[in-house]
């Protein structure tokens, strides 16, 4: 049993390296001051709500760590309930590393980026698969992609912290940019055609 959510990174080894490094009584201040969330708040499901991607860890049994890139339309990482997350799972390569690694360990990790605006979330906790629970895969679903759901992933919290932004650096996907370079192609075509007028052609 954890004494504070944020030992579920912060263990005896870790605490240790803090201690050794300067750095453990301003994190134990935070321990005494409520430590890290362990439900869902409006400021995560906000979070959520604008991210097209998000990268998921997992490890077997050995420990080996994977990280998986996951992308959907923005909120495709739903809030099921107040401690649950989940996404639908679709084909992709066929190696299923991730599904091996669920079936021994279900330990994981979600990274969380906005890179706009330079912002980034870290849960702890662990997932499952769900098979065949088809109002579940309705409520994850993406009408908006063509492909066929094969399955559910639920990741239950244990914790989450906001991260510092400092060395984010800024990138804005193709959606966010694609409504600025319109504006512009617009503004430059009538530029253009004032300028043939100014020119009499």
């Amino acid at each position: 049993m954890r004494q504070f959510s944020s030992d579920v990174a912060f263990t005896p080894a870790v605490k240790s390296i803090q201690s050794e490094k300067g750095s453990r009584s301003g994190y134990a201040r935070m321990e005494a001051g409520g430590s890290w969330q362990t439900t869902v708040t409006p400021e995560l499901e906000a979070f959520l709500s604008e991210l097209d991607m998000f990268y998921l860890g997992t490890a077997n049994a050995e420990g080996q760590p994977y990280i998986q890139y996951r992308g959907g339309s923005p909120g495709f990482l739903r809030v099921v309930n107040n401690k649950t997350l989940g996404f639908a799972d679709f084909g992709g390569n066929r190696q299923y590393i991730t599904l091996g690694n669920i079936s021994e360990n279900s330990k994981a990790f979600i990274f969380l980026m906005n890179y706009a605006q330079s912002r980034r979330i870290k849960l702890w906790g662990t997932i499952r698969v769900v098979d065949g629970d088809q109002s579940l895969l309705e409520l994850l679903r993406d009408p908006s992609y063509p492909g066929k759901v094969e399955r559910a992933m639920l990741f239950e919290i244990e914790a989450w912290d906001v991260n510092c932004p400092q060395h984010i650096h800024q990138r804005f996907s193709q959606r966010q940019v694609a409504p600025v370079i319109e504006k512009m192609q617009v503004r430059i075509a009538e530029l253009e055609s004032e300028l043939r007028q100014l020119k009499g052609d």
